[in-house]
C-alpha cells in the first residue's frame, strides 16, 4: 500500500490517572483541564508511551488473529524485551511482545485468509516504517485475540509533515493586539467582571493583549518559531488504504489514545460556564473544535430568543380574561348549537363546551405572536452573521487566516470502481483480438483483487455520468420511496384518528364524548413520535447506503451528498405530521349535508371551533420534547453504553481463564479499543438542525419552542463533551475553517421559516380574520360577533339520508338550525349553502398579509445580512498588521543576510591586501592566480 498524507493533528492533554485497572473500563472525569503536561504518570508510561517510556503512542492499530494454545504457551516464556521479541518470524519485525511462533509444521497450516491478512498488515506496516514512522507491537495483552500496534511520529516525519501542510507556526515576533478605548474598554471590563464565575478555569482561556505572529513552518527557517514545542503535538501519519483495510478486516479499528480527563468542560456541574474552545480544538481538532464553539454560540443566542418567547406567552396569559372571542365561546347564554362532529352516532353540542380548548388558543394565538414571528426572523439572521464573525474570530486566534483545503485523495471504494472499469476495459479489448471466453462474475470480482495491489491508476481513467446512472436512478426512486412511506404513514394516522374519534363517539359516558378530542390527538401524537423516531434510524442507514452505491470521489463529496440525503429524508420525517396540521386538516371537510368522505365511509376531520393552531402547538410540542428527551439524550447515553457492554460481553467469553492472563494490567489502548467507534458529527449537527427546525419555521404557533431548545442543548453540551471523552474513541483530529454545508442548510431553514411562519399565521390562526371583522364588519369596533360572524347556519333538513344523528334530543330540545365554522349562504338565501363574499374578502387579505408579511421580513433580515460585516473591523485590522509584520521580519532576515555578507568580503579583502603587502614581486603566472583566487573568495 502506498503512503497517503492526511491532515491529522492532535495535542496530548495528559490526564493525572489515565490508566485504569482490569476492574475499569471508563476514564473518569477527575482533572482539571488546565494545562499541556509533558511528562505522564509513571505507572502510565507504558499505557501511553513505547516499553523505553521516552516515545510517546501517537497512534494504534488493532487486529484480530488466531492463537492456538502451543503459540499461547510459548508466547507466555518469551522474555519481554526486544531483543527476545525479535526472534519472531516476520518479514517485518516490530519490537515489543507478540508475533507468530514457529511452533511446527503443523501450527503454521493457518486459514489462506488469515495468511493474506498477516502479508497485507507486514506490508502496509513496513511502508508506515519506511515513511519513517517507528512501530511496536503487543499481542500479550488482556485482550485474548487482540494484537495492538503502536505507532510514534519522530521528530523528523514531524517537522517534514508539518512543512508539506504548511502549517502555520508562532514566530519570536510578538504585536500587540488591538485594544477598546475609552467607553467601550469600560464596557468590556464590565462584561469580563460580570463574566468571570461562568468563565473556565483554564489559563487558554483567559483574554490575551498580545499575539505571536504566525507563519507556515518550514524546516530551513527553525530559528524563527518560539514554541516549537507545539510541532510535536501536531501528529501526521502516511496512511493510505487505512479505510479499505479497516473495512476488508485486515485490522479492526484505528485510533489515537485518549489522554484527557476534565472537570472544566465533560461535566453537568458546570453547565453554567463558557466551553474551554482552545482546549478542545487542541485536544480533538479544528473540525470538533468547531462544532462544539458553533453549539455554545447557538445555545448563547437562544437566551434572547426564549425570554421574549416567555414574555410574549406571558402577555398571552395576563390578556385571556379579556379576549372577547374566547369569552363569546364560554358565554353559555348564547346558545349556540354546534352540528354533529360525526355521522349518525355523533349528536349535537354546545359551543361552550370547548371553552378551555378557546382560551388555551389565545395562549399562542394572540397579537404577540405576529411580533415574535418578526422577532425570530430577525433572529435567524442576526445567528447566522453572528456566527460568521465569530468563525473569523477563532480562524484568526487558531492560524487558519490562510489555510485552504487541498485536493483530497480519491477514497479506495471510488479507486476500486475505476481499477475495475479499467480492466474491464482491457479484457474486452483483448477479448475481441484473441476471442477469449466470457468470465463469471465470480472470477471477474477475484481477478479484480488480484491485481488491485499492483496497478496505479491514472488520472485520465474516472467515473462517467454514465457509470454512475443506475445509482443516480435508485438514489432518486429510493428517495421518492421513502418520501411516499412517510406521507403513507401520515395518511395511515389521520385514519386511525377518524375512527379512533368515530369509536369513542359510541361511549355511552358524557366525559367520554367529551374527551374525545383530547384523547385522539394526544394518542395520535405520540404515534407519531414513535414512527418519526424508528424511521430516523431507519432513514440514516438508507441514505448512508444510497450515498454509497455513488461511489462520490473524495471524503468531503461522500459527506456532503449522505448530509443532503439524511437532511432532507428526516426533514420530511419530522416535520410532515406537523405540515398535515398546519395547513390541511379541516380545509378539505366539506359542509353539513354534503361533507369529504375517505373510502366513502369516514368523514374527514375537522378543527375546533377554536382553530386547528391549538393541536398545531400540541404536535409541535410533544414531538419536539420526545425527540430530544428519547433520541438526543437516552439514545446517545443508553446505545453506546449497550453497545460496549456487548462489546465487553465478547471479549469477556473469548478471554483465556488462565490466572496470569486475567491478572495482567489494561493498558490504556486497550481501555480505549473497549469504547465505541467515532462515526463522525453528522449525528450531532443533524439533531441541531432539526431542532432549529422546530424554533424558527412553526414558532408563530408554540412561543416556548426557544426556551426548550435552549434547556435540551445546555444539557446537550456537557453530554456531548462527556460522551466524546468517555463512550467514544478519540477521533483523529481534521483542520477544518468552517463547518461546510450545514451553514447552508441554516440559511435554507432560516428563508423557508419566513415562509411557513406567514402562512401560518394568515392560514392556521384567526389574526386575519379577526382583522378584516374589526376593520369591515364590526358595529362598534370591537371584537364582539366574532364569533357569530365566523359561523355559518344549516337545516337539520338537508342532511343526506342516513347521515342524521340518532338521538336528536340528547340536548333536551328540538334543534332546527345548527352552526358550522365556514363562510357560506345560509339556508334561507338564494343561493343556500354557497360560498359567501365573506370568504373571499378573508382569502384575499389572508395571501395580502402573506406577500407583505414575506418581503418585508426577508427584507429586513438582508438588511441585517448586509449592515453587519462578516469579518469583524479589528481581526482584518490584525490581519493586515500581521502581513505587514511579516514583511518586515523577512525584510530584516535578509538584510541580516546581505550584512553578513559584506562582513564576509570586507575580511577577504584585508587578507587578500595583506597578503599582496608582505609578499615579494609575483610572477605574470603566479598574480594571475592569485587574482582568480581572490575573485573566488569574493563570489563566495
Amino acid at each position: 500500500q502506498a503512503a497517503k498524507k492526511k491532515k491529522k493533528a492532535a495535542i496530548p492533554i495528559c490526564g493525572g490517572n489515565s490508566c485504569t485497572n482490569s476492574s475499569s473500563s471508563l476514564p473518569h472525569c477527575s482533572q482539571l483541564l488546565n494545562s499541556l503536561c509533558q511528562d505522564p504518570d509513571a505507572n502510565c508510561k507504558h499505557g501511553l508511551y513505547f516499553r523505553d517510556g521516552k516515545r510517546k503512542v501517537d497512534y494504534i492499530l488493532v487486529y484480530h488473529y488466531k492463537k492456538s494454545s502451543v503459540s499461547k504457551t510459548l508466547t507466555r516464556r518469551i522474555h519481554h524485551n526486544d531483543s527476545s521479541a525479535r526472534s519472531i518470524k516476520q518479514d517485518h519485525q516490530l519490537p515489543g511482545k507478540g508475533g507468530h511462533l514457529d511452533v511446527g509444521e503443523s501450527e503454521l497450516h493457518m486459514d489462506y485468509h488469515e495468511d493474506d491478512k498477516r502479508f497485507r498488515r507486514e506490508e502496509y506496516e513496513g511502508n508506515l516504517m519506511e515513511a519513517g514512522l517507528e512501530l511496536e507491537r503487543d499481542e500479550d495483552t488482556k485482550i485474548h485475540g487482540v494484537g495492538f500496534v503502536k505507532i510514534h511520529a519522530p521528530w523528523n516525519v514531524l517537522c517534514r509533515e508539518a512543512e508539506f501542510l504548511k502549517l502555520k507556526m508562532p514566530t519570536k515576533k510578538v504585536y500587540q493586539i488591538n485594544q477598546a478605548h475609552g467607553l467601550l474598554k469600560k464596557i468590556n471590563s464590565v462584561i469580563q467582571k460580570i463574566t468571570e464565575p461562568i468563565q473556565p478555569k483554564v489559563a487558554e482561556h483567559k483574554p490575551e493583549t498580545v499575539k505571536r505572529l504566525s507563519y507556515p513552518f518550514s524546516r530551513e527557517k527553525q530559528h524563527l518559531p518560539s514554541k516549537f514545542k507545539i510541532v510535536h503535538r501536531y501528529y501526521f501519519f502516511v496512511f493510505q488504504g487505512i479505510t479499505s483495510l479497516l473495512a476488508n478486516g485486515v485490522y479492526s479499528a484505528a485510533y489515537p489514545l485518549h489522554d484527557l480527563l476534565c472537570e472544566e468542560w465533560a461535566s453537568y456541574g458546570v453547565f453554567y460556564k463558557y466551553q474551554p474552545i482552545d482546549l478542545v480544538r487542541k485536544y480533538f481538532g479544528e473540525k470538533i473544535g468547531l462544532y462544539f464553539a458553533w453549539l455554545g454560540v447557538y445555545t448563547q443566542m437562544l437566551i434572547p430568543a426564549s425570554i421574549v418567547g416567555v414574555i410574549v406567552f406571558l402577555y398571552g396569559c395576563a390578556t385571556v380574561d379579556e379576549n372577547i372571542p374566547s369569552m363569546e365561546m364560554c358565554d353559555e347564554r348564547n346558545n349556540i348549537t354546534m352540528c354533529p362532529l360525526c355521522d349518525n352516532t355523533c349528536s349535537y353540542w354546545k359551543m361552550s363546551s370547548s371553552c378551555a380548548t378557546a382560551r388555551a388558543s389565545h395562549l399562542f394565538d394572540n397579537p404577540a405572536t405576529v411580533f415574535f414571528s418578526v422577532f425570530m426572523a430577525l433572529w435567524a439572521a442576526t445567528f447566522m452573521e453572528h456566527w460568521k464573525r465569530k468563525q473569523m474570530r477563532l480562524n484568526y486566534r487558531w492560524d487558519l487566516t490562510g489555510f485552504e483545503e487541498e485536493e483530497a485523495h480519491p477514497r479506495a471504494e471510488y479507486e476500486a470502481k475505476v481499477l475495475e472499469k479499467s480492466l474491464r476495459k482491457e479484457y474486452i479489448h483483448k477479448k475481441k483480438r484473441r476471442h477469449l471466453p466470457e468470465e463469471t462474475g465470480n472470477k471477474w470480482r477475484q481477478r479484480v483483487k488480484t491485481v488491485m495491489a499492483g496497478v496505479k491508476l491514472t488520472d485520465k481513467e474516472k467515473l462517467t455520468w454514465k457509470d454512475r446512472f443506475p445509482a443516480y436512478f435508485t438514489n432518486f426512486v429510493g428517495i421518492i420511496f421513502m418520501i411516499g412511506l412517510t406521507f403513507a404513514i401520515v395518511f395511515g394516522v389521520i385514519i386511525y384518528r377518524i375512527s379512533t374519534a368515530a369509536a369513542l363517539a359510541l361511549s355511552s359516558t358524557p366525559s367520554g364524548r367529551s374527551s374525545v378530542r383530547v384523547t385522539v390527538t394526544a394518542t395520535a401524537v405520540i404515534i407519531n413520535l414513535v414512527v418519526i423516531i424508528i424511521l430516523d434510524e431507519v432513514y440514516g442507514c438508507i441514505a448512508r447506503w444510497l450515498t454509497q452505491i455513488e461511489v462520490p470521489k473524495t471524503d468531503k463529496s461522500f459527506e456532503e451528498r449522505l448530509i443532503f440525503k439524511a437532511f432532507l429524508l428526516k426533514f420530511v420525517n419530522a416535520y410532515t405530521p406537523i405540515f398535515y396540521v398546519a395547513f390541511f386538516k379541516g380545509r378539505f371537510v366539506g359542509r353539513p349535508g354534503d361533507y369529504v368522505y375517505i373510502f366513502h365511509s369516514f368523514r374527514m376531520e375537522e378543527c375546533a371551533p377554536g382553530g386547528c393552531l391549538m393541536e398545531l402547538c400540541i404536535q409541535l410540542s410533544i414531538i419536539m420534547l420526545g425527540k430530544q428527551l428519547i433520541q438526543n439524550n437516552l439514545f446517545e447515553i443508553g446505545i453506546p453504553k449497550m453497545k460496549k457492554l456487548i462489546r465487553y460481553i465478547k471479549l469477556k467469553r473469548r478471554r483465556s481463564l488462565d490466572h496470569e492472563e486475567h491478572m495482567k494490567k489494561k493498558q490504556r489502548y486497550e481501555v480505549d479499543y473497549n469504547l465505541e467507534p467515532f462515526a463522525g458529527l453528522t449525528p450531532e449537527y443533524m439533531e441541531m438542525i432539526i431542532q432549529f427546525g422546530f424554533v424558527t419555521l412553526f414558532v408563530a404557533s408554540f412561543p416556548l419552542a426557544p426556551l426548550f431548545a435552549l434547556l435540551n442543548n445546555i444539557i446537550e453540551i456537557r453530554l456531548d463533551a462527556k460522551k466524546f471523552v468517555t463512550e467514544l474513541r478519540r477521533p483523529v483530529a481534521v483542520r477544518a475553517k468552517d463547518i461546510g454545508i450545514w451553514y447552508n442548510i441554516l440559511r435554507g431553514v432560516g428563508k423557508l421559516a419566513v415562509i411557513i411562519n406567514a402562512f401560518v399565521i394568515s392560514f392556521t390562526s384567526d389574526f386575519i380574520p379577526r382583522l378584516v371583522y374589526l376593520y369591515m364588519y364590526s358595529e362598534n369596533g370591537t371584537m364582539h360577533g366574532f364569533v357569530n360572524h365566523t359561523l355559518s347556519s344549516f337545516n337539520v333538513s338537508d342532511f343526506q339520508g342516513g347521515t342524521a344523528p340518532n338521538d336528536p334530543m340528547e340536548l333536551g330540545y328540538v334543534v332546527q338550525i345548527c352552526r358550522y365554522k365556514d363562510y357560506r349562504e345560509p339556508p334561507w338565501s338564494e343561493n343556500k349553502y354557497e360560498i359567501s363574499k365573506d370568504f373571499w374578502a378573508v382569502l384575499a387579505a389572508r395571501l395580502a398579509f402573506v406577500i407583505v408579511f414575506q418581503n418585508l421580513v426577508m427584507f429586513m433580515s438582508d438588511f441585517v445580512d448586509w449592515i453587519i460585516p462578516d469579518i469583524p473591523k479589528d481581526i482584518s485590522q490584525q490581519i493586515h498588521k500581521e502581513k505587514v509584520l511579516m514583511v518586515e521580519v523577512f525584510m530584516k532576515e535578509e538584510q541580516g543576510k546581505l550584512q553578513m555578507l559584506e562582513t564576509w568580503k570586507d575580511k577577504d579583502m584585508k587578507k587578500g591586501e595583506n597578503c599582496n603587502n608582505h609578499s615579494p614581486k609575483l610572477s605574470r603566472s603566479q598574480s594571475g592566480s592569485m587574482s582568480s583566487c581572490h575573485s573566488y573568495h569574493i563570489d563566495v
